[in-house]
């Protein structure tokens, strides 16, 4: 029997552990790679072409959406199930248009999350129990064809999204531009582009955006959760 071949994507240790311990008790699942970051994971994926990405949303450095975008462009034969603790709309919206075919909350059960990698793998769609319910109490007219609020954000470049995190991780335009290897100039660029495209006029606005696209997560939230 081919075992299907998993990547761990998730910045904290104990939930990784945790999602490992748990695989390695199925048979047909072969954990391939573990990253604590977006950047790690496009990195692996890259060099063990896995069958399933398991992807936590919100990560340092690189945020699962956005490595997931990249990840999907270099090894198009991977899927990318999203992990969250959070399940707004708006997070399972970025999350499927970032091309990930599962969305699961951190909460949810083991055998869901197995089934959702079985499923995933097949090329099929899967979320958790609790976002499939509250989609199908929608009006159908306002779904896309995975089911789900058709899209209303704005278009972001991937290095706009880049800079994006990184402002409302609270870097500097000059510990930005380092991180990213471009200049200066180019980040306050980016920046104005994003606030255009936004609508959104300082910093603190920004960063507000993120937390709410699940681009970051707030202290304030993992506290609560």
């Amino acid at each position: 029997m081919k075992k299907i071949t998993v990547l761990l994507a998730e910045d904290h240790m104990i939930v990784r552990e945790g999602f490992r311990k748990m695989l390695e008790l199925e048979d047909d699942f072969t954990i391939v790679g573990e990253a604590q970051d977006g950047r790690q994971a496009v990195t692996l994926a890259k060099k063990f072409h896995p069958d399933v990405v398991l992807m936590d949303i919100a990560m340092p450095l690189l945020n699962g959406l956005e490595a997931t975008r990249q990840l999907l462009k270099a090894v198009p034969t991977s899927k990318v199930i999203m992990l969250s603790a959070h399940s707004d709309d708006a997070y399972v919206q970025n999350a499927t248009d970032s091309g990930a075919l599962g969305f699961l909350l951190k909460q949810t059960s083991a055998h869901e999350v197995c089934r959702a990698i079985r499923e995933v793998q097949k090329g099929k769609t899967f979320f958790s129990p609790a976002i499939s319910k509250r989609q199908a109490r929608l009006n159908p007219q306002t779904l896309d064809r995975s089911g789900l609020p058709k899209k209303k954000a704005a278009e972001l470049t991937s290095r706009e999204m880049e800079v994006l995190q990184l402002i409302a991780e609270g870097k500097a335009n000059k510990e930005t531009a380092s991180e990213l290897g471009i200049g200066i100039k180019t980040v306050e660029k980016h920046r104005e582009h994003l606030m255009a495209k936004l609508d959104i006029h300082d910093t603190a606005g920004l960063t507000r955006y993120a937390i709410s696209a699940g681009i970051i997560e707030s202290s304030v939230q993992l506290t609560i959760v």
